[in-house]
């Protein structure tokens, strides 16, 4: 068992990172909120045997469950799923003291998490991750939200869960695509806050792409550890440090709004949208080619894409303009300087960021 601690005053809390160590929940639950009525929040894809399993480490920790089950996928994550969620909270007699646990995927973390937030004005939440990208990433650091269909986020708060579970056992359950999309995210640490995990991750890509116990352990506790530092030190984004954490996801979000939320996974985008960010970075002079290059070769090796592709690019920018890192109207990138340090950056050309999207 790794533990990491996510220092925020009052709303500290630590993620758990174990295998086999699902069933330990209820227990868990006990020690970070002590609550006596849950509601488990999963989609049909995680229901069996993951979702089951958190429910019955809950009931055997003498609390009582209720179980709630979504459709699959990022198209979930909307307003009409959150108002058919808060419908079925009331039906469940939840109260204030109801502790909603998010078991499953980015998706399912984000969309429970924003029930939790606003149901009575906010609920406890736990937060079971059973992807690699939830995992590393969006189980961490208390942001959760819905899509729009004109932007990806754009409704939701910052709402840090009592405590984070995460097992690398329930990573077996994932489909390949599923689980390389996941690695994305752990490339985009290395390259924005730490060198040295960089070049382990080029030097470990046979036990990542075969899913090594001890290689996983140490990839998730190291991006929870880099996550954790930033969040700790910026919690809402309020100095413009927290914004690192979205290098390359300008171009991502952009891309998966204008494909419908359902042509890429979200890892798959951050891929596309890192490679785009470095080539970027390149014409302002920032980075040389081989930087770019660098990570092209690691994500390749990982599997993920590397091609930008045919997309209207006009929509494309037009969709940019929603992102959150927008200021007075004005688009703005983070952009690395060398491996493991990136900037926000402004003023930035738009023929330049059209350039950066053709490789």
């Amino acid at each position: 068992m790794t533990t990491v601690e996510v220092q925020l005053a009052e709303r500290t809390y630590t993620i758990e990172i174990g295998t086999g160590n699902l069933d330990t929940l209820g227990e868990r639950v006990g020690t970070w909120c002590g609550a006596s009525h849950a509601v488990i929040i999963t989609d049909e894809h995680v229901e069996t045997p993951h979702a089951e399993a958190a429910a019955a480490s809950l009931a055997a920790a003498d609390v009582t469950v209720d179980l709630l089950v979504v459709e699959p996928g990022e198209q979930t994550k909307c307003a009409d799923a959150a108002a058919g969620l808060w419908d079925k909270l009331l039906d469940c007699g939840a109260d204030r003291k109801t502790l909603i646990v998010a078991v499953g995927g980015g998706v399912i973390g984000d969309l429970a998490g924003f029930v939790a937030a606003t149901f009575a004005r906010g609920l406890s939440l736990v937060q079971v991750p059973t992807t690699l990208l939830a995992q590393v990433d969006s189980s961490v650091g208390g942001k959760v939200g819905i899509n729009l269909a004109g932007g990806k986020n754009m409704v939701g708060a910052f709402w840090q869960p009592a405590g984070v579970l995460i097992d690398t056992e329930v990573l077996a359950t994932l489909s390949d695509r599923e689980y390389r999309a996941g690695l994305a995210e752990v490339v985009k640490y290395g390259v924005i806050l730490d060198a040295d995990f960089f070049t382990y991750l080029e030097g470990n890509t046979a036990g990542l792409s075969g899913r090594d116990p001890d290689v996983l352990r140490h990839v998730i506790a190291r991006s929870c550890q880099l996550k954790a530092h930033v969040v700790e030190r910026d919690e809402r984004e309020l100095t413009g440090l927290r914004a690192v954490l979205n290098y390359g996801h300008t171009f991502c979000h952009a891309l998966e709004t204008i494909t419908g939320y359902g042509r890429y996974l979200h890892g798959e985008a951050v891929s596309i949208g890192m490679l785009c960010a470095s080539r970027l970075a390149e014409r302002l002079g920032r980075v040389d080619a081989a930087f770019t290059a660098r990570q092209r070769a690691l994500l390749a090796a990982l599997e993920l894409p590397v091609e930008f592709p045919t997309v209207d690019h006009d929509a494309l920018l037009a969709a940019m303009s929603h992102d959150k890192k927008v200021e007075h109207g004005l688009l703005r990138f983070v952009l690395p300087t060398r491996m493991g340090h990136v900037e926000l950056v402004g003023n930035v050309n738009e023929t330049d960021v059209r350039a950066s999207l053709l490789g």
